[in-house]
């Protein structure tokens, strides 16, 4: 279940909560940051992965994710050799938008124009903060911080990207504390055979 979308038709608020929450320096890097990962490594994964969002992006490209710890390393230099060529040729707006449109949501649903129009019945262009922060937060557990399943551990999620938006600059003190005190509001509504383009072919 997957609806591609433009760079442009994606809103401004869930690029910035997924940079500030899965990629901080994502502008700066050329698709391996070594200072997250050598934190990562430090830490061992307790101050967050070393994974950059270009890196998620070839993981997910490659279908990796082995739980053997000998072929998950073998894999690891598979997704940096993948990173360094997407950066090299693509532009960081199309790697954004081909991730955007690559990573689930959970229950088939993949990409963020068909999260977006099944938690919210609206365009990904159309996303506020607190909507943008609740999708993102998904991405870490899309089980774990469903909404409609975890309600509490979604809100709880989406309130750690509004924290990490305002620490990156993205939104004022104030307006985090208001939208942290916001309620999760959702117009869920599952898509179907009958939703989008050719519906009798499809079914």
């Amino acid at each position: 279940n997957r609806s591609n979308v433009k760079y442009r038709d994606i809103s401004a608020h869930v690029v910035d909560a997924l940079i500030a929450t899965e990629d901080e320096r994502f502008y700066k890097h050329s698709g391996i940051d070594f200072k997250s990962t050598l934190r990562a490594v430090v830490s061992a994964g307790q101050q967050g992965g070393g994974s950059t969002i270009t890196q998620q992006l070839a993981k997910a490209l490659l279908d990796q994710g082995s739980s053997n710890k000998a072929w998950r390393v073998i894999e690891k230099l598979k997704e940096w050799i993948i990173a360094i060529k997407l950066e090299k040729n693509f532009t960081k707006e199309e790697i954004i938008t081909l991730y955007l449109n690559a990573v689930p949501f959970g229950n088939n649903i993949y990409g963020i124009r068909n999260a977006s129009r099944t938690f919210f019945q609206k365009e990904p262009d159309r996303l506020n903060v607190e909507e943008s922060a609740l999708l993102v937060g998904m991405l870490k557990g899309n089980t774990i911080y469903n909404p409609v399943r975890n309600p509490k551990a979604a809100l709880d999620r989406r309130n750690v990207v509004i924290n990490q938006m305002e620490v990156n600059g993205k939104i004022t003190p104030a307006e985090a504390t208001r939208l942290k005190a916001l309620p999760i509001k959702l117009n869920y509504r599952k898509m179907d055979e009958n939703t989008g383009y050719a519906p009798y072919f499809r079914e």
